[in-house]
């Protein structure tokens, strides 16, 4: 028998289970090894800077860890002092969360969108209302933070010199508890530039025909934008409205802002971000076991409203089906 022949019958005869995977295995990674060398670097950072830090938080979070030597693990204990000794602050803090989440992603959803429509129009020198708009989401996010705090200061600051030009009284902005999370959002407004170059993408991306055919059928600026663009806008809605949750849900900017180790003035600004920061890092304990608890707790409310809003996406248009 041939060499020929050998080779031939050994193609033809069934192979194990085993082998005709690892042989498929070896064929897709000897096609597709260019793609994984250019992705290795995100995929490394992804599994050194993520994925690992997730697996060791989550150990953390059954231990009691103080980031230098003690280490126990103590089951579920973290988590029960969560609920029962530790449980009016860590509601107190859930519930400022909730209440800015609440008042901030739909008041940034309406401003951004409203400012896109404008800045969408075919006008003399729009581009540089856009570059405009969008410079305050260049500013890092600490620096921003001590600019407000410079405007919002009740003696010296610019914010009460314009109230009273306009004939308002002054406030104490981030120093009094009545005004503190207002005085928060109200700064936060100014990084709407970040989503309205979003809405602009969706706006470009709506077929020209379709208000021509409405202009036809007699329909007015309101009726184009009611049944028109904001249908075809659903898709970046649906987008803008997750990532506006988890950012909102994620908010510690007030640590730079706010005095009392980021609270504000009767924990008005205590927000679950920033115990989470101010568990593991302030005071002269570092309870890191238990901020890994606090962190796990707010990624499951995270995921929980993000399928929730998954789930009742129905609204949302992707295009004509095929």
């Amino acid at each position: 028998m041939t060499n020929e022949t050998t080779a031939a019958a050994k193609k033809d005869s069934p192979q194990p289970e085993g082998g005709k995977k690892f042989s498929r295995l070896k064929e897709v990674c000897k096609k597709s090894y260019v793609g994984w060398l250019f992705t290795l670097p995100m995929t490394l950072g992804l599994l050194i800077f993520t994925f690992y830090p997730m697996i060791q938080s989550l150990v953390y979070a059954f231990a009691e860890y103080d980031g230098v030597e003690h280490f126990e693990l103590i089951g579920l204990g973290n988590f029960i002092r969560m609920f029962t000794v530790d449980r009016r602050e860590v509601f107190k803090t859930l519930g400022n969360t909730f209440l800015y989440s609440i008042i901030s992603v739909p008041l940034t959803l309406v401003l951004s969108y409203m400012l896109a429509l404008l800045v969408n129009k075919k006008i003399a020198g729009v581009g540089v209302f856009r570059v405009l708009y969008y410079l305050p989401v260049v500013i890092p996010s600490v620096v921003s933070g001590l600019l407000w705090k410079g405007i919002y200061d009740p003696t010296y600051g610019l914010g009460n010199s314009i109230l009273n030009a306009f004939g308002l009284p002054s406030s104490q902005f981030f120093e009094a508890e009545e005004s503190a999370l207002a005085s928060y959002i109200f700064m936060n407004v100014f990084g709407v530039g970040g989503s309205m170059i979003l809405w602009l993408s969706a706006l470009k991306n709506v077929p020209p025909e379709l208000y021509e055919a409405a202009t036809i059928d007699g329909a007015n600026g309101a009726v184009k934008l009611f049944c028109v663009t904001i249908p075809l806008s659903t898709s970046m809605i649906f987008y803008n409205l997750i990532t506006g949750i988890i950012g909102s849900l994620q908010t510690f900017n007030t640590y730079v802002i706010a005095a009392n180790e980021g609270r504000g003035p009767g924990d008005s600004l205590y927000f679950f971000a920033v115990k989470i920061y101010n568990t593991a890092f302030s005071g002269m304990r570092f309870e890191y076991g238990y901020a890994s608890a606090l962190a796990w707790v707010l990624f499951i409310i995270v995921g929980v409203l993000t399928i929730f809003i998954f789930r009742t996406s129905k609204w949302v248009y992707y295009g004509e089906e095929s």
